[in-house]
């Protein structure tokens, strides 16, 4: 039984001592229920956006250590540094590094850059970086990579017109969300739609002291 005191508003004050009692029509519980519902919808959809933006911001900040990880390897082992460079096509930003299954490894093209010790540290390098952005860092209970950001990949081109000459390091990878597309040629084309293309770059010069 409805609760008298909560649907109903009843007073005796009518003619004869009769009891009018006025009560919720269908209509303004259906009102009622029907905002609470468009209440609740909003309240969902807005998290769900919380969590897109939230998990946007985390791919972010991983590119970004990633890229600081690579920058830091080149700072270090400057005497070999265009054994770093394998991004050769920067109109179509490759081949590049990273993307499980596709990341190249081919070998650094640097003879007279350094000597053999520092070659192969480049070498190394890469071949870390290229694990890094695959997420080998982590391993779920089936083994596959879950460290990683969504299908990173990593270019390293050079850009000689430059004096010193400039190196342009850049990360890639798949976001959830449109917005605008990116001005840097990594991981063109690969990522279906070019609006849901991330990219994070930078550039670093190393001075020649001779």
């Amino acid at each position: 039984m409805v609760n008298q005191k909560m649907a109903y508003k009843c007073s005796t004050r009518q003619p004869k001592g009769k009891l009018r009692c006025e009560g919720l029509s269908l209509i303004e519980i259906l009102v009622t229920v029907l905002i609470m519902a468009l209440g609740i919808l909003g309240g969902l959809s807005l998290q769900g956006k919380m969590q897109q933006s939230g998990y946007e911001a985390y791919q972010r900040t991983q590119a970004l250590m990633l890229l600081e990880d690579i920058v830091n390897r080149l700072n270090t082992n400057r005497a070999s540094a265009p054994c770093y460079m394998f991004t050769f096509d920067t109109t179509t930003g490759v081949p590049y590094l990273g993307s499980v299954g596709g990341g190249h490894l081919g070998s650094p093209t640097c003879s007279g850059f350094g000597d053999a010790n520092t070659q192969a540290l480049a070498m190394a390098d890469m071949q870390e970086w290229n694990l890094l952005m695959q997420g080998t860092n982590e391993i779920d209970s089936s083994g596959v990579a879950v460290g990683g950001i969504v299908d990173a990949r990593g270019c390293i081109s050079l850009d000689d017109s430059t004096i010193p000459q400039t190196y342009i390091v850049s990360i890639a990878w798949q976001g959830l969300n449109e917005t605008v597309v990116p001005s840097i040629n990594c991981g063109n084309n690969l990522y279906g739609d070019e609006t849901r293309r991330r990219v994070v770059s930078t550039s670093i010069q190393f001075a020649s002291l001779l």
